[in-house]
């Protein structure tokens, strides 16, 4: 296995937060050395080591993510990186995504796996999951991307699934042009992102999600999985089993995203929000991983979507990270979310184990 892989696989935040050469340099001094690896990548580290200096800085993390080094490194995949493409033809910023494909003569078509920023549906931007988004690339499996969407400033909900369903249409329909099975796509989000994801695998072929826009409105926006990490899932009951109204609309990033209407339109929001409300047999296999300690999502969200899902029969892991808050570093469910693409996109066989994983 190349290093890139195994620290993909291996870097404590790889896929659980979204800038991996953070998580590793533990004293945050810009760099990371040999004791801050873990130890099963250690034999890995002078691969990384550009200049052989024993340290690694950001710059050389991602050349070597990118084969742009020399030595074991690389040996990565060679990248082309194409940013802000259009996906709705409006020239509006927030609807631009940048996509990161694999260079290799005579490749098969890769799997694709989206990537979507939280940020409270008010912040964030593609760019913060740019350097997870080039690492899971540079394994040479997939195609990767990240998106834009309209934040809560601009247009409350359904304007963010809209955004989204429209930017998975845009990728499927270029599929051809951008080396992605259409057939194989996956989709990962963090926080604001993660009830994103969710809705784009329980909320397939509904007309209220859809929305028409950009110049594939007849392309599905059907993914094959889903990874949620701590996303909202079931607005109607964030605050306990009778979430009213008025409890939503005084929670500012909630009232926002769902926008300030009469109570009867702000539950309807709520609603068409909550990835459990649509959910049926034929949906997306799912993971979720989700804190015990987070103060922001409440964990029984995970566990809404996960019983709604074994409900419908459809494949679901919810993982618990015990002692964890909103977002959480560990090599082994990072070990866990890569099989579990590798099992629905790529077709390998492995086990997901659902064992919860104490992190502190």
């Amino acid at each position: 296995m190349r290093a890139l892989a195994l620290l993909l696989l291996l870097a404590p935040a790889a896929f659980a937060q979204a800038d991996p050469f953070s998580a590793l340099d533990a004293n945050k001094d810009g760099k990371i050395t040999i004791n801050e690896v873990p130890d099963i990548a250690r034999g890995q580290f002078k691969g990384f080591d550009g200049n052989g200096d024993g340290a690694v800085t950001r710059e050389e993390f991602l050349a070597a993510a990118s084969g742009q080094t020399g030595g074991e490194a690389g040996k990565a995949i060679e990248l082309s990186h194409l940013k802000d493409i259009d996906y709705v033809g409006s020239n509006n910023p927030r609807q631009k995504l940048d996509l990161v494909v694999p260079k290799r003569a005579g490749a098969a078509k890769r799997p694709l796996v989206v990537l979507i920023h939280g940020g409270g549906w008010l912040s964030g931007r593609k760019e913060d999951v740019g350097d997870l988004v080039r690492l899971l690339a540079s394994t040479g499996d997939y195609v990767a991307a990240t998106i834009n969407y309209r934040l809560t400033q601009e247009a409350a909900w359904p304007a963010q699934i809209h955004d989204c369903k429209a930017a998975i249409r845009f990728l499927r329909g270029n599929a051809e042009k951008y080396g992605i099975d259409p057939e194989r796509i996956g989709v990962m989000g963090l926080s604001a992102g993660g009830q994103l994801v969710s809705v784009l695998g329980t909320g397939n072929d509904e007309p209220v999600l859809e929305g028409s826009l950009g110049g594939f409105a007849k392309v599905s926006s059907r993914v094959q999985c889903v990874v949620n990490f701590f996303g909202p899932t079931d607005f109607l009951t964030f605050f306990g089993k009778d979430t009213t109204a008025a409890r939503l609309r005084g929670a500012n990033m909630i009232s926002q995203f769902l926008g300030k209407k009469s109570d009867p339109e702000l539950k309807e929001n709520a609603r068409q929000a909550s990835a459990v409300t649509w959910v049926t047999k034929d949906d997306a296999p799912f993971l979720t991983a989700h804190g015990t300690e987070d103060n922001l999502v409440p964990l029984d969200q995970a566990e809404k979507i996960h019983a709604a899902l074994e409900s419908a029969k459809v494949e679901s892991h919810l993982i618990v990270m015990q002692g964890a808050g909103h977002g959480f570093a560990n090599a082994e469910l990072n070990r866990r979310i890569r099989t579990f693409l590798d099992k629905h996109l790529r077709g390998l066989p492995g086990t997901i184990s659902d064992e919860p994983i104490a992190v502190r």
